[in-house]
């Protein structure tokens, strides 16, 4: 056993802890030890070690010993009142003291008449690493009498105190350690209990705080090196430097999309022309339309502050709630294909859990701040820090902390963002756009933005790409004072703004624009007409929908049904599970807003993976795509199953109800969701209704004979069975581009599928997003594909492209894809 004698950090008389006022030191909250009513006014060093904290008000400071003991005092009781008043600090975070230097000063008579007590505390922090305690008794002198002796256990020392280092690595990231791969290093790092660092340059930062990581500034090829120190340190290292080494998630092999040059600040030259206004191409594309400004509302938060528990859990429950609707965000994005835009906002989500920033937050409001000023102001601070880094990709980060952080500030004033309620084809003129408010962005109406902040390296960029719309940012500040109405041309090549364009310049703009409108309005008159090919063959087109005010929507574009209800978007901001009352009323309400013609096929939960749900935690699995997900989830928790079955089955009165169950791998699976199906049918007393599957998993194509005398109907959701075919993540950096549901593996699967239900008198439908692919249309229709469903825009687009197809020419084509050998090449065919 190791032994370590602690001496008097004060002069005065001995105190258990038993006897403490204050619960959070006499219950032994933060660890045992004792306290100290003292007689003079310099704190001192108990033994030798580390100063690894100091706080911001002087009245407590950390030390931790070569043994791995790290104590804790604090001086006075309701101290940190005094914000610091009254406290000298004699050290700072990193410095090594020996026994009896001196470390606070304080002055008693500042501090005496506020302080419910001097008493000062000397506590263990790790105490379970203390296998004994043997306290002093009565009145000693500080540097001098011992006050504590330690009895420390030898295991658990070595573990606590084991330091691994890495080798010198070098960063391989073409950007650097930017936002992205920082998230899934502290991802990585928040798995293990160790402290572990990251240096560079002589600075260390915390490897588990991305702020701290991109202050370091790590650029491409920077050497870099991690310290770990902890129990599982060795294991810490040896997981983390491998991913390090192959780029976090990152393509460490093709050139950088990002410029990592600071953009010219172009609104310091402005051109001459009065109503050319230049600024930083973000997305190409030329459009016309009217300015809209688009305002930032103040929010106002409550700076007198609640007890400090009551703040705490204030800021607890929009933390908790911000991470709710981002995942749903990011959920919502995946759905899209918009793999890159949830990539953005799992980093929003990394940041939300970052120590220094909650750090910073929680002490504001233990000096009795209230919540929302506190995060407010520590959420502020740290973005000023990254916005002052000489990195413009870092600093463009602060971007990205600001939106964050503004969804929690909302979250806590209880304000929602105020719609956009537009009406003609418009330009967004703004300061600066969320990535939260991009994402939103109806596309329909908003055909291009600008902003005065921001530069080429901006989110934003990001954004607008994948909305396909053209953006300028860094535009000079006098855009913000053009009228709303105002028509002008947005030039994302160029980066200007053209105000009051003469007239052959907007035609000839918008003669572009015309001809896809001309297009789309003429698909949209005939959109409710059937999707009939020149020679007879009909296709049921159908929507994909994750909410209510979709149905509207659907109808109006000319579905012909709801082919795939995704269930789990309904209810995905809910902390709870949805009672069945209330999923009833919901499922009823499509059902009627369809009418009696129109089925509504309602998917079962389809949780797990890239589906988190706060009302039903998965997990974590080392591969949550071969895990738990999808019909798994729900059959290990019948409960809920049921629960969800009974509310489609009571709605299936009312409307032409259908069910569909995720993600089934075996007849066992669908046998036991069946099963609970009649079994609540019974129970209710209602007709039976048709009841599917989705085929995502290869196992299911393959034996779709045998589904195919069970099942009522297929609906194949091409975009898993894509991935889980090619064994590719469609989200992979390096392999996204490869995932195509034109291989012809995966052609080869929907035939099988395909003519084992035609055996059986089933129908086939395809819901995943080649159903909306117009070179896939041709094929699946040659394939004998009875139902394709789709984003709602795609609906009329998709329905005028069969009216001009024949079938004997799609099935033509369709036996030369399954006869060819790449994905490539199929398209190339079908062009």
């Amino acid at each position: 056993m190791i032994s370590l004698t602690l001496v008097a950090p004060l002069s005065g008389r001995l105190i258990p802890l038993e006897q403490m006022t204050d619960a959070a030191f006499s219950q032994k909250m933060a660890g045992d030890g004792i306290a100290i009513d003292p007689i003079d006014n310099v704190l001192v060093a108990p033994t030798d070690g580390e100063i690894i904290d100091v706080a911001e008000t002087g009245h407590n400071i950390t030390l931790r010993t070569d043994d791995g003991i790290e104590l804790m005092l604090h001086i006075g009781q309701d101290t940190v009142m005094l914000r610091g008043k009254g406290f000298t600090p004699k050290v700072q975070q990193g410095d090594w003291v020996q026994q009896g230097d001196p470390l606070i000063a304080f002055d008693v008579d500042v501090i005496k008449p506020f302080a419910a007590s001097l008493v000062t505390t000397l506590i263990i922090i790790n105490s379970q690493l203390v296998a004994n305690f043997d306290f002093g008794e009565g009145d000693v002198v500080a540097g001098r009498d011992p006050v504590m002796t330690l009895t420390l256990d030898e295991v658990l020392i070595s573990a606590a105190t084991l330091t691994v280092s890495s080798e010198t690595l070098t960063v391989p990231n073409l950007l650097g350690l930017h936002a992205r791969p920082a998230s899934v290093l502290v991802y990585l790092a928040r798995k293990f209990e160790a402290d572990i660092r990251l240096e560079h340059k002589s600075r260390q930062a915390n490897a588990k705080s991305v702020f701290g990581i991109m202050n370091l500034c790590i650029m491409h090829n920077d050497s870099i090196r991690f310290i770990a120190r902890g129990p599982d340190a060795e294991e810490a290292i040896q997981k983390i430097v491998p991913r390090v080494l192959q780029g976090l998630g990152e393509d460490i092999g093709m050139p950088a999309f990002i410029s990592r040059a600071k953009p010219v600040v172009i609104h310091q030259k402005q051109p001459t022309d009065p109503n050319l206004i230049a600024g930083i191409p973000a997305s190409p594309g030329i459009v016309v339309g009217e300015i809209f400004q688009m305002r930032q509302r103040p929010i106002e938060v409550r700076t007198k502050a609640k007890k400090r528990k009551k703040e705490l859990r204030l800021l607890d429950e929009a933390i908790e709630k911000a991470k709710v609707q981002l995942e749903a965000l990011q959920a919502r994005l995946h759905h899209g294909d918009d793999a890159d835009k949830a990539a953005i906002f799992a980093a929003h989500e990394a940041l939300l859990e970052d120590p220094e920033l909650l750090d910073l937050t929680v002490r504001a409001v233990n000096h009795g701040d209230s919540a929302a000023v506190a995060w407010q102001a520590a959420y502020t601070k740290q973005a000023n820090r990254l916005a002052r880094l000489e990195n413009d990709l870092f600093a463009s980060r602060a971007d990205d902390l600001r939106d964050v952080g503004l969804r929690v500030l909302r979250n806590l004033a209880g304000v929602e963002p105020e719609p956009l309620n537009l009406s003609t084809q418009t330009i967004l003129v703004a300061e600066d756009l969320s990535l939260s408010e991009v994402a939103d962005l109806d596309p329909t109406y908003v055909i291009g933005f600008c902003t005065t902040q921001g530069g080429a390296s901006s989110h934003l960029t990001i954004m607008a790409h994948s909305l396909d719309i053209p953006a300028v940012t860094g535009i000079d500040p006098k855009a913000l004072d053009v009228s709303n109405g105002t028509m002008a041309i947005l030039d994302g090549i160029k980066g200007t703004l053209r105000l009051n364009p003469v007239e052959t310049r907007i035609a000839q703009v918008k003669r572009l624009q015309e001809q896809a409108i001309t297009i789309q309005e003429t698909n949209l008159q005939h959109a409710a007409e059937p999707a009939v090919t020149i020679d007879g063959h009909r296709l049921l087109i159908g929507a994909n929908i994750g909410s209510l005010a979709e149905v509207d929507q659907a109808v109006h574009m000319g579905c012909e049904g709801i082919g795939l209800l995704r269930s789990e978007f309904l209810f995905s901001e809910y902390k709870t599970m949805p009672g069945e009352d209330e999923q009833e009323q919901i499922y009823c309400e499509m059902a009627q807003r369809l009418g009696t013609d129109r089925p509504l096929i309602i998917r079962t939960l389809d949780i797990g993976a890239d589906k988190p749900s706060p009302y039903l935690p998965i997990p974590a699995e080392t591969n949550p795509f071969l895990g738990e997900r999808g019909i798994r989830v729900s059959l290990s928790r019948p409960g809920i199953l049921r629960k969800q079955l009974r509310a489609i089955l009571r709605a299936s009165t009312v409307g032409k109800v259908r069910v569909m169950f995720p993600m089934i791998a075996t007849l066992t699976e669908w046998r036991a969701a069946k099963a609970m199906l009649d079994q609540e049918r019974r129970k209710l007393g209602v007709d039976p209704i048709p009841a599917g599957i989705m085929v995502e998993v290869p196992a299911a194509a393959i034996t779709a004979a045998k589904f195919a005398a069970e099942v009522d109907f297929f609906s194949i959701g091409t975009n898993d069975l894509t991935q889980y075919t090619l064994a590719m993540d469609r989200g992979h950096p390096k392999l996204a581009s490869h995932v195509d549901s034109l291989s012809p593996g995966v052609l080869m699967l929907i035939k099988t599928v395909v003519d084992a239900a035609h055996e059986r008198g089933k129908w086939v439908g395809v819901c995943g997003a080649v159903a909306g692919d117009p070179q896939a249309v041709p094929l699946l229709v040659g394939m004998g594909i009875d139902e394709l469903s789709m984003s709602v825009p795609a609906i009329p687009r998709i329905k005028a492209q069969i009216r001009l197809l024949r079938l004997g020419k799609c099935r033509t084509q369709a036996e030369k894809a399954l006869s060819l050998d790449t994905a490539a090449e199929v398209r190339a065919m079908s062009s």
